[in-house]
């Protein structure tokens, strides 16, 4: 008897070792479409890009190795100083914007009914499903200087509108305004992080005699200090990655060819013209990777900065 318990537990450990072999060839066969999918999609052709970025490469006749000069011309080509300054403001100048008016939209929306609710939840979040070549055409006819709604709607209240398409210092703040009609997905994120803030802080601070402003500072922005943070990440890459709206109105077609083009140059639609207008495959790769590079900086800052400011149940 005392011989055979040995036997049938090394049979129990056998099965188990199969069992747990069975349940990660499973798991590898459903991780399996998103990893072929990454390869092919995504890491390949990104060593393919840095590959090319140390070549000279027009897509007709085969890449010559160049080293670094791609790089080094990037320090030196005015044009990507003027499309990253370009970029950036543009960043800094709708991310905070976004995140303001959505959260202004959400705590809105958070008092109302349920049923309004999601009526208002459907309004907000149609126009995320627009195409944003539609955006840009839209752009122009809501912003055009001579006879846009918007400078109609302020000339109703005797306030002469700016040349939103076609003066320099407006383009960004007319296409940071455009990009507010889509902030439905982050309205949807900072409705359902309010909805998930205990009341009872609220009746406890209230009872203390806290303000509207403190509730909201001291309970409100640390409890949705999560989604705050991930809005913060999402909206500064796709800020940094602008692209379809500012090329279909200033660069797509030949009606846009007379409005300025300087201050809508963006780092990923000079790249564009670098790439598929000029061919210069090479040189659009290496912009491609210092973007990358600016992009990662950028995030491992606001990670590190958000262990100040981000609250994390239970830590």
């Amino acid at each position: 008897m005392s011989a055979a318990l040995p036997t049938r537990g090394a049979k129990t450990r056998k099965w188990a070792r199969g069992f747990r072999r069975r349940e990660t060839l499973a798991a590898y066969a459903f991780l399996s479409p998103w990893m072929i999918g990454f390869l092919i999609f995504m890491l390949i052709p990104m060593i393919a890009s840095f590959v090319l970025s140390l070549t000279d490469y027009d897509a007709l006749r085969a890449p010559t190795a160049v080293g670094l000069a791609n790089y080094r011309q990037l320090l030196e080509d005015p044009d990507v100083r003027k499309s990253l300054t370009n970029t950036l403001v543009y960043a800094l100048m709708s991310v905070p914007s976004t995140m303001a008016v959505s959260l202004g939209l959400a705590a809105l929306l958070a008092r109302t009914g349920r049923r309004s609710a999601g009526i208002f939840r459907t309004l907000f979040y149609l126009p995320e499903i627009t195409p944003k070549v539609a955006v840009g055409v839209l752009f122009l006819f809501l912003f055009n200087g001579q006879a846009g709604l918007v400078n109609e709607l302020l000339g109703l209240f005797g306030v002469q509108g700016p040349q939103w398409s076609t003066d320099g210092a407006w383009v960004k703040p007319g296409l940071v305004l455009m990009h507010l009609w889509s902030v439905g997905s982050t309205v949807v994120i900072y409705l359902a992080a309010l909805k998930s803030v205990p009341p009872e802080l609220y009746e406890a601070a209230e009872l203390d005699g806290a303000s509207r402003w403190r509730r909201f500072r001291h309970i409100t922005v640390p409890m949705i200090s999560g989604a705050l943070f991930f809005t913060l990440i999402v909206q500064t890459i796709a800020a940094l990655q602008t692209f379809d709206e500012a090329y279909t109105a200033f660069y797509g077609n030949a009606s846009s060819a007379g409005y300025s083009s300087d201050a809508a140059l963006f780092y990923l639609i000079y790249l564009f013209q670098q790439g598929f207008q000029f061919l210069h495959m090479g040189y659009a790769s290496a912009m491609a990777w210092l973007l990358f590079a600016i992009i990662m900086v950028i995030t491992l800052i606001q990670v590190r900065l958000s262990k100040r400011f981000v609250y994390y149940e239970g830590r």
